[in-house]
């Protein structure tokens, strides 16, 4: 395979996760999305996303099961699915700069690839299945614990899953004494794994979109990016503990 990803970005990607690869072709497949593979007749990543969702979920529960002794399965849970939600994964994946570093096809390049939540967080998903492939699991345990690092959920009696659509009307209830408005911009994929991306407008016409793999999480991940707009524009009127 050849080497498109400029040398140096591959560096500041394995010192941002913490990990260098023996085998960089592992790293490589693992940042080749399928558009670019198919316009190149390489491999993609989809495989190490299948590999890398199963090393996340059993790193980040070992992660949980250490640091909250006392918790429950059922809270467990629940902090997990916050934390390998495709928008957490996203955050993460842009707080390394992971974007700049994917193999995308023009197409998707053009359509903003690099930005999407999808993309971003298969990406990421990939690269921790290369991360075990290439290391074994304790790296790659090692590798989610500095990408969550400052991510973990509070002490467990303050925790609670976040309803951000009631915490955004209540926002924009004080602000403009309205009410914001959720729509259904696109969905496109296989129904299995189909992808939904929801615009919700506030009262004075901005508008923030997100996509997610159901109409609940986009519209929870618009209302989310929408309150931290807020809270830049309105500190005194939004929680800043939301």
């Amino acid at each position: 395979m050849s080497l498109e990803v400029p040398t140096d970005a591959l560096q500041v990607l394995q010192s941002e996760i913490h990990y260098e690869f023996k085998q960089v072709k592992l790293l490589i497949q693992a940042l080749t999305h399928s558009s670019h593979a198919n316009e190149h007749g390489c491999p993609h990543n989809e495989r190490l996303e299948f590999l890398g969702d199963a090393v996340l979920e059993l790193a980040v529960s070992h992660e949980l099961f250490r640091k909250f002794p006392e918790v429950q399965e059922g809270h467990l849970t629940k902090m997990r699915s916050a934390l390998v939600s495709e928008g957490a994964l996203a955050q993460a994946a842009r707080r390394i700069d992971l974007g700049s570093c994917l193999l995308l096809g023009k197409g998707e390049d053009v359509q903003g690839g690099r930005e999407k939540n999808s993309v971003l967080s298969d990406g990421l998903e990939a690269v921790l299945g290369a991360v075990y492939l290439d290391g074994g699991l304790v790296p790659a345990i090692t590798c989610v614990n500095f990408l969550f690092d400052g991510q973990w959920p509070s002490p467990p009696q303050t925790f609670r899953p976040r309803d951000f659509k009631s915490l955004l009307q209540e926002a924009t209830q004080r602000i403009w004494k309205a009410r914001p408005a959720y729509a259904l911009r696109d969905s496109y994929g296989p129904e299995h794994a189909k992808q939904y991306t929801v615009v919700v407008t506030l009262p004075d016409k901005t508008e923030v979109e997100c996509e997610e793999r159901s109409m609940r999480k986009a519209e929870q991940g618009a209302a989310e990016q929408a309150l931290r707009l807020l809270r830049e524009r309105f500190p005194d009127l939004v929680d800043p503990t939301f």
